[in-house]
């Protein structure tokens, strides 16, 4: 580990999510999905390691097939890579007084392509006195901000609490549902304004998640359901209160997955059929339940909007690296290393 004599201290800030190849080849999808079928799917269903190969290569192979016939490559790690330059630029220029005790550097890391976070874990523990993993999603889960929880258990053990924070409960925020609301009633396309005084609909969109197993009980791991049924009830009332708001109704568009038994039943079918049914002229979808888009927001969600075929519609890109919320979460990301700072401060002192 890092001297400690040392005055300063030197931390990582690591900005990551899952990840999605950026060179779409069936070699490149390969790795991926087996990482996902091991950490992840492995969680919810049992599936024997033959079968992981067999499973995660029939998959890269459909989603090779699907994204090269309709020409999508997914910008999630562009995105992912802009927001951590954002943030250590609002870091570097925040005058936060723990600059002056501590070094800080910023880097990106993934779950399932490289860099993997699990690698960058084991390495930076070598170089540096704490880490503050920021994820970004802003709902924790075992499937989410969870995957990052225990990677770092994994790594770091019983000393986790003294060197590695990783960011959660960030969409309990009052202030990130400002920037959401500002961002999403500051991006409303001319077409959809023009439709105010007619029925127009919002499909928040989000992971979805389990809700019962295949034998029909709650799951015994951690799914974030309450979270995320919580989240959208708060950004719900708070868009329908708003001055400026345009919309009859707001509906949660939930993404699911089709194994491991009963997902949440709001999805983004059930919100459009509805508005479909109840004649809305215009419909806007934004995916407030992620913090940069990806193949399942830009690609399989704004087709469905597409597919719906009302008189007008938007789809309203993630926060992404916006620069309001890259200063708000240069905040927060401040306000964690000088709760470590103090923390590994009160530590050491005990060992005096």
């Amino acid at each position: 580990m890092v001297d400690r004599t040392l005055k300063r201290k030197k931390y990582a800030v690591v900005v990551t999510t899952y990840g999605e190849v950026e060179k779409v080849t069936v070699r490149n999808l390969w790795p991926s999905s087996r990482k996902i079928l091991k950490v992840v799917t492995r969680q919810i269903v049992k599936i024997p390691t033959a079968m992981i190969y067999f499973i995660a290569d029939f998959r890269s192979t459909k989603h090779y097939i699907n994204w090269k016939l309709n020409r999508y490559r997914s910008s999630l790690l562009a995105i992912n890579r802009a927001q951590k330059n954002t943030l250590a630029h609002f870091i570097a220029t925040s005058g936060s007084s723990i600059l002056s005790k501590v070094d800080v550097n910023v880097l990106d890391a993934y779950y399932f392509v490289p860099p993997y976070l699990d690698e960058m874990l084991k390495q930076l523990r070598c170089d540096y006195d704490g880490i503050i993993v920021v994820p970004m999603i802003p709902v924790e889960s075992a499937f989410s901000c969870g995957v990052a929880c225990q990677m770092v258990i994994d790594i770091y053990g019983e000393n986790t609490f003294s060197q590695v924070k990783v960011m959660s409960k960030l969409w309990k925020e009052d202030s990130l549902h400002r920037i959401y609301i500002n961002y999403l009633f500051g991006q409303l396309s001319t077409p959809v304004r023009l439709r105010k005084g007619g029925k127009i609909g919002l499909v928040l969109v989000i992971h979805g998640t389990l809700v019962k197993n295949r034998a029909g009980n709650p799951p015994k791991l951690f799914t974030g359901l309450d979270e995320t049924i919580a989240f959208f009830e708060v950004m719900k009332r708070k868009i329908m209160s708003h001055p400026e708001n345009i919309f009859h109704d707001v509906r949660q568009g939930c993404l699911n997955h089709s194994t491991g038994g009963e997902w949440t039943s709001d999805t983004i079918e059930k919100a459009l059929e509805e508005f479909k049914r109840e004649g809305y002229d215009a419909v806007v979808m934004f995916p407030y339940g992620f913090f940069a888009d990806n193949s399942e927001t830009e690609y399989d969600a704004c087709k469905k909007l597409e597919d719906a075929e009302f008189p007008v519609s938007q789809y309203v890109r993630c926060i992404n690296d916006s620069p309001e919320f890259g200063r708000w979460l240069a905040a927060e990301v401040l306000d964690e290393l000088q709760t470590l700072y103090n923390l590994q401060n009160t530590v050491e002192g005990f060992g005096t």
